[in-house]
Parts: structure tokens; sequence; C-alpha cells
């Protein structure tokens, strides 16, 4: 029954190691990937920093690091958790090897002082002939064989498996100190970057010369991005238009082709042809997912809702909404995702390319999904034309420079409506 037990804490500690271990891989690989978004902001502010101008991307990515620092300390603070869970796990099945060490040592000195008595040769056979008949004799013989192997075994069974968990509490109580030196390391760090960021704040509200250019640049911004946005949304009203177009021609055959037969059954039956209704107008929606293809498109993107790819590798340095810089206000439709110049962009699901145009010398790709549009902007080019059909994470264009850092402006939009991308791409 000890033995079993014993089994059974081993099995358990092999399971509770095991999930641990996927727990703390996984935390492990987020941290990895945090770091790797913090290392290529720093390149793109390094870069951003030599020129005299403090511009929006700037405190966007600076804004950006700082909370991927604070994400990061958040995935520290999770790992020690982990091995705070791993400790308790190992430090109980622990105590309880030691209670059944214990117990097995009070049964070792027992037999033990069992075997003193019967040491000699002579009361081992007197042991055995006492048995009532051969089969029984036999039974003691296999006794006494492994009588010495199994309290040799138990023992230091047990033991190994002690010195092994103790050994491995010690290694995570080493780990649980490295990661709160890590921790404090990041909040020094973050620490670090808010300084930073008030010491730019100050530095914008100081200079008028430099406050007016930031406001300037930020009207600019917006006369573009307007202009962008008519003409993406023109493109949409066309689409939505020529698909009403061929509804409207749809149901005007098919009220013919219902008159010509209600014509013909009322001279058969010799009665006068009865009106036939109105069909209702259809919605956008409607239009926009009219036959199998798109409605399977629109279906399966509302489908992977919070599951899309990145449209590129890089991290998200302004947010759908509006918000507030310096005194200025701007309201972003999409989200701006940094990466490096030269990124490939890719489709974030199957679908057919709306329009493709350049507008302040980069390119603009609409990607129709039935009803849903996907937008991206800040191109340098673009390997796709109208009406190529694509698919999820294939590449439509590189990544252009607008001056200070690569930036991807990225909507979504179903119909006219502008949707918050972060609610549809993957975390």
């Amino acid at each position: 029954m000890k033995f079993r037990g014993g089994l059974f804490l081993l099995f358990f500690l092999f399971i509770a190691h095991s999930v641990s271990a996927q727990t703390a891989n996984e935390l492990r690989r987020k941290k990895e990937a945090i770091q790797r978004e913090i290392e290529q902001l720093q390149k793109n502010l390094k870069k951003a920093s030599s020129g005299k101008k403090l511009t929006l991307q700037q405190i966007n990515a600076l804004n950006a690091q700082i909370r991927l620092r604070q994400e990061k300390i958040g995935t520290v603070n999770s790992e020690i958790k982990s091995l705070d869970n791993q400790i308790s796990t190992n430090t109980n099945t622990v105590n309880t090897l030691k209670g059944q060490l214990s117990d097995l040592k009070s049964d070792y000195a027992a037999m033990i002082r069992f075997a003193q008595r019967n040491r000699n040769a002579y009361d081992k056979m007197m042991f055995i002939f006492a048995a009532k008949d051969f089969n029984q004799a036999y039974k003691r013989i296999k006794y006494l064989q492994q009588f010495s192997q199994y309290r040799k075994k138990q023992a230091g069974y047990i033991e190994d498996t002690q010195h092994e968990l103790n050994g491995k509490i010690t290694v995570l109580g080493k780990t649980l100190k490295e990661k709160n030196n890590l921790l404090k390391e990041q909040e020094d760090e973050k620490s670090r970057l808010g300084k930073d960021k008030s010491k730019q704040a100050v530095v914008l509200n100081k200079f008028s010369r430099q406050e007016k250019g930031f406001k300037g640049d930020i009207a600019t911004r917006k006369r573009q991005q307007a202009k962008i946005d008519s003409e993406i949304r023109a493109a949409i009203k066309r689409a939505i238009e020529e698909a009403r177009r061929k509804a409207a021609e749809e149901a005007r055959k098919k009220a013919a082709e219902a008159a010509r037969l209600a014509a013909l059954k009322a001279k058969e039956n010799n009665t006068t042809v009865e009106a036939t209704p109105a069909a209702k107008e259809k919605t956008t929606n409607e239009l926009l997912t009219d036959n199998a293809y798109t409605a399977k498109l629109a279906a399966g993107f509302e489908n992977n809702r919070g599951k899309l790819p990145y449209p590129v590798v890089g991290t998200i340095t302004e947010s759908f909404g509006v918000h507030k810089v310096d005194k200025a206000t701007m309201n972003n439709e999409g989200v701006n995702i940094t990466g490096a110049e030269g990124a490939a962009v890719r489709a974030v699901f199957d679908g057919e390319v709306l329009y493709v145009s350049v507008i302040y010398g980069k390119y603009v790709v609409v990607i129709q999904h039935g009803s849903y549009f996907s937008i991206y902007q800040n191109l340098r080019s673009t390997s796709v034309s109208k009406g190529d059909k694509v698919t999820t994470r294939q590449t439509i264009g590189v990544l252009a420079n607008t001056g200070d850092v690569a930036e991807l402006h990225f909507e979504i939009m179903r119909g006219q409506t502008k949707l918050n991308p972060e609610a549809w791409i993957s975390k």
C-alpha cells in the first residue's frame, strides 16, 4: 500500500510538473515576444530621435513602449506566481514523502531486528522446515530472498526521491529570486521611461515653435486621412451600388417572369391578373452577401473575430478612438501598427481586392470579405491589383516609412461602419 501510495504521489507530481512547465513555457514565450516588440520600438525611437522635431509617432511609440514594459512586468509576475505554485506543490509532496519515509524507517528497524534474530543459517532453515507443506516452504524461501531486497530498495527509493525534490525546491527558490530581481529591474526601467515621457512633454510645452509645428502636423494628418477616408468610402459605396444594381436587375427579371406566368394562368382561367406585391428592399449587408461566395466570406470573417492575424509584424502604437495629444485631439478610426520598414503586409482573411490606389505617395489597399472590408494604408509597394482573390496571410505589399517610423494604418469596416480592429485581430 505504501509503495502504491508513493507511485500515486510521483504520478501526481509528474502531472503537476508537466502542467506548470507548459504554463512557464507559454509565459516565457510571451515575455520573449514582448521583448522583441520593445527592441523594435527602441530601434525606431533611436532612429526618429536623431531629428530635432518631436512628432506624434515618436510620442505614440514611447507610450507603446511604456505599455509593453508594464505588460512584461505583468508577465514576470505571472511567472513568479507559477513558480510559487510549483514550490507549494513540491513542498507538500516532500512533506508527505517524509512522513512515508518515517513510517518505512520504523518498518525497516523492525525488519533489521527480525533479521538480527534470524541471522544465522540454522534459524533460516528452521523457518523453512517449519512449513506445513512444500508449497508453503517454497513461498518462505522466496520471502527470505525478497525480504532483504525490498528493504534496501524501498529505503533507497524514498531517500532518492526526497533528495531529488529537495534539489528541485532549491532550484525553484533560486529561480524565484531571479524573477524578483527581474521584476525590480523592469520597474526601474518603467520608471526611467516615464521620466523620459515627462521630459518630452515638458519640451513640447516649453518650445512654442515646436508646439505649433506639432499641432500643424496633426492638422495635416487629419486632412490627409479625411481625403483617404473619402476615397475609400467612395470605393465601398460603388461596390454597394453595383450590388444594388445587380440585385435590382435580378429582381426585375424575376418580377417579369412572375408576371408572364401570372398572365398565362389568368388567361387559362379567364380571370384578371392580380397585382404582384413590391419586393422588399435589401439591406446593405444583404446586398453584399447576395451569393454563396460573399456570404461564406462574411460568415468566415465574423467567426474569426478576435482570431485574425496581425496584418504586419509589429506593435500597436496608436489604438482605436479619440486621443488627446497636448492640446490637439485626434480621432483614430483604425489602429496604427509600428513595424520594420519593408516588412511584409498581409491580408488578414480570404477575400477579393476591391481598391488599390496611390495617395500622398503611399499605396492604399482595400480587401472585401463579403460585407466586411479590411483597409491597409501606408504601403511602399503592393503586389495585388483590383479584382485579385487573396488568402489569409497572403502578402499584399511592403510597409513604408512615414518619415520617422514605419507604421501601418489598419482599419476594418462593416459596410460603411468603422469597427475597432483590436477586437478582431488576435492578442
